[in-house]
């Protein structure tokens, strides 16, 4: 069964409207649901796996915006692989032991500082008066071991000096032994790990200690842009006397979190700004996000390891807001509704267009046999105009079932068909009024032909 062309009008605005009704209720979800982030962290039970565990637990309680789904993973070298694969939109990074050309810096977690001493006696003031000591590396991971060894090859130190891994309860023994002369580590300089080693280190020279200075930490830091040049600030370690009596230069790495460059702007401002800002609450977990920092932004836009634009717009105050990101978008959406308005209005005219014409259509073949019926001259003819006048009957009534006309043009047409129908029967009973003709019965007369005789 065909359906009525206005039930088919209702059927396709009811259907628009539930499309517009999902189009909204999925632009609301689209901006209210959390964004959730992908993030690399290496190795676990790290100190920044804790720091990321205890992010993403405060982020889950104060209902943000943001979510970290946290991925562990063997060592930090694989950790930047996830985001150069783009397994991870955010992962920790050591740039030193694996840089991901895609990684952009949101924040500095923390930076560790190269701290080689030695006891006084031992005579060791610089770098260069290592030569042919044995240095021993305490606690050292094979990554902060690698880092050292790139320190000593720049001064050209790499086959003179003895490397001896130990533990710091070994310290005393090893000093004892003559199994080292110097210790090197790698901490944070304020963090309590340092001043502890350096205080057991002194307690087992029973001596004045000496913490050597990297006088070419610039140079290093320009030669490996993942080095950071360093110093470490006067009394540092802790102690009496302090340690060490004034700063000293050195070099140092630096563990941050990465971004992927292609990552929107916007979550990682909301990233950055709930790292910053909850550090009080993330802090109860960790004091290692204590030691967390912002990177040089200053030199945002030249530096060597570049950072995030989502994170430069928190740090300069710049954070974008709804309108700033999607502006834009609005009033293309306002100008394409315009057209898209502008459209459908033209369509509805068309469309009444044409309604208007097949009406008009009806009104002037009526009209043309209203004509013709005055003119007939036959019951057969009349006969005809009656039944096409019958044809645009029915075609009213389909015009009308399909909401076709109004009241103004049904009135039209009634009186239109009537007046037709009132003429044939008045001019089928003009023709029966008329007299039957009547044969023709007068004489002919024919001419003669030529030479025809009279009988």
């Amino acid at each position: 069964m065909k359906l009525p062309r206005r039930e088919i009008l209702y059927a396709i605005s009811a259907f628009a409207f539930m499309l517009a009704c999902v189009a909204v209720a999925g632009i609301y979800w689209y901006f209210s649901a959390p964004t959730e982030l992908k993030i690399a962290v290496a190795p676990r039970g790290s100190v920044e796996s804790k720091l990321m565990g205890a992010l993403s637990d405060v982020l889950r309680e104060t209902k943000s915006s943001i979510r970290l789904s946290s991925g562990f993973y063997d060592d930090l070298r694989q950790s930047a692989e996830a985001l150069q694969n783009g397994k991870v939109q955010v992962a920790v990074v050591r740039p030193d032991v694996e840089l991901p050309s895609n990684g952009l810096t949101i924040a500095i977690l923390r930076e560790e500082a190269l701290v080689i001493a030695a006891p006084k006696s031992r005579k060791i003031p610089d770098m260069e008066h290592l030569s042919g000591h044995k240095l021993g590396l305490v606690d050292t991971s094979q990554d902060d071991r690698a880092f050292i060894e790139r320190v000593l090859a720049r001064y050209e130190l790499s086959p003179d000096v003895v490397l001896v891994p130990i533990t710091q309860d070994a310290i005393p023994a090893a000093l004892a032994k003559k199994q080292i002369d110097a210790v090197a580590f790698v901490r944070a300089t304020v963090s309590s790990e340092a001043g502890v080693l350096m205080r057991a280190f002194t307690k087992a020279a029973a001596e004045e200690i000496v913490v050597i200075p990297i006088d070419e930490a610039e140079a290093l830091s320009l030669r490996y842009p993942a080095f950071t040049q360093m110093s470490i600030p006067a009394g540092a370690f802790g102690g009496r006397p302090k340690q060490p009596a004034e700063a000293v230069a050195t070099i140092g790495i630096s563990y941050r979190l990465m971004a992927d460059s292609k990552l929107d702007r916007r979550p990682v401002s909301e990233l950055t700004a709930n790292l910053f800002r909850m550090r009080s609450q993330i802090s109860r977990a960790t004091a290692t996000v204590n030691l967390m920092k912002a990177p040089e932004t200053d030199t945002a836009m030249s530096a060597i390891l570049p950072n995030h634009p989502g994170a430069l717009d928190y740090f300069n105050r710049e954070q974008q807001t709804f309108m700033d990101r999607y502006g834009d978008w609005l009033w293309l959406a306002l100008f394409a509704g315009g057209g898209v308005t502008s459209a459908f209005a033209w369509i509805g005219q068309f469309f009444a267009r044409k309604k208007r014409e097949a009406v008009d259509d009806v009104l002037e073949s009526l009209g043309a046999l209203l004509t013709s019926a005055r003119a007939a001259k036959s019951h057969e003819e009349l006969e005809r105009l009656a039944v096409e006048v019958d044809d645009l009957v029915r075609l009213c009534i389909r015009f009308t079932t399909r909401g076709l006309t109004n009241t103004h043009t049904m009135s039209a047409l009634m009186l239109a068909i009537d007046s037709t129908r009132w003429a044939v029967a008045d001019q089928r009973r003009f023709i029966d009024l008329q007299p039957p003709t009547q044969p023709d019965t007068a004489p002919r007369h024919f001419a003669h032909e030529p030479g025809d005789t009279a009988s």
